[in-house]
């Protein structure tokens, strides 16, 4: 079983929001806030029935439902970082990112948008 993301400290995630609502966010900065993020979804919707894909800096399965343990998930999501950051701190809704083709996703249960925004 793969080890759980951790949430990152608070201080270093305010900075690193900062540092994306002023245009100036850097790879460190994505990557820190894309693993706390999914850190957060997983503890509010544990599960294995949904893989949530942020290449090339993470993927957590969240959801309950039937457990995936090999093969390709039922239900995918998969974004880049500057999308998940948007829908997870609420600058985005599921809705618009999903209708704009930001978003992929396939199967049962890989709407998010009950579990979004997480901040």
């Amino acid at each position: 079983m793969a080890a759980r993301l951790r949430p990152a400290d608070p201080t270093d995630v305010a900075a690193a929001m900062a540092r994306v609502a002023a245009d100036e966010a850097d790879r460190a900065d994505l990557r820190l806030l894309v693993k706390h993020f999914l850190a957060v979804l997983e503890d509010r919707a544990p599960g294995h029935s949904v893989e949530v894909r942020i290449p090339p800096y993470a993927a957590v399965q969240v959801i309950p439902g039937v457990r995936h343990t090999r093969g390709t998930p039922p239900a995918v999501v998969e974004m880049d970082a500057g999308t998940w950051v948007a829908l997870a701190s609420g600058a985005l809704t599921w809705a618009d990112a999903d209708g704009t083709g930001r978003v992929r996703a396939s199967g049962e249960r890989a709407d998010l948008t009950a579990y979004l925004p997480l901040t």
